[in-house]
């Protein structure tokens, strides 16, 4: 079976950075954010809807990625295992998303939280520099506390197994290494 493994977290704590990373050391793939291209292709300036297009195409997006590892026989490890595949940004960051700038969720996010599955999280906390693209929002360090304090919460209620990854850009790695070895 494939395994899954979500780096979530707030805007510029290094998540793609992290699963593209990850992705190289076990010679596997991850999955991009689709919000990115979505944004970049259709303007910064979104609204409600959008989020759930966002939501949608990253799901088909996960979808895709999965097909074609497990289509390409998946990479194995020396024990017969699989290796996984890494997925910056799930269901939930949509949730806290769609919760911070319009105080509602859509419910096929919602509902999509309760039936996906997945094998181990990356908690990326906002202990690195803030980098500014034209798609982050929330640079000011109040805000950032108060998001990662929401992921944090909803990481602590939820059931899947979690690590916070937090210090530089190495040590985040080898935590995430440590945690992905755990479940391997």
């Amino acid at each position: 079976m494939l395994k899954k493994v979500v780096i979530i977290g707030p805007e510029s704590t290094g998540k793609s950075t992290l699963c593209e990373q990850l992705a190289q050391h076990y010679e596997t793939t991850w999955c991009p954010e689709f919000a990115r291209e979505y944004l970049l292709t259709n303007g910064i300036n979104y609204e409600y809807d959008d989020l759930l297009t966002i939501a949608k195409g990253q799901l088909a997006l996960e979808d895709e990625y999965t097909l074609t590892l497990e289509r390409n026989s998946l990479p194995m490890l020396e024990d017969g295992g699989h290796l996984p595949l890494f997925i910056d940004t799930d269901m939930y960051v949509m949730k806290v998303w769609c919760e911070f700038v319009f105080n509602k969720c859509h419910r096929y996010i919602l509902d999509q939280i309760g039936e996906r599955e997945y094998d181990l999280y990356l908690l990326c906390n906002i202990d690195l520099p803030w980098v500014e693209d034209e798609l982050r929002e929330y640079p000011d360090p109040h805000t950032r506390k108060k998001l990662y304090q929401i992921y944090k919460d909803i990481m602590l209620n939820q059931p899947v197994p979690w690590v916070e990854i937090s210090g530089g850009h190495e040590e985040r790695f080898q935590k995430a290494r440590d945690a992905v070895n755990k479940i391997l």
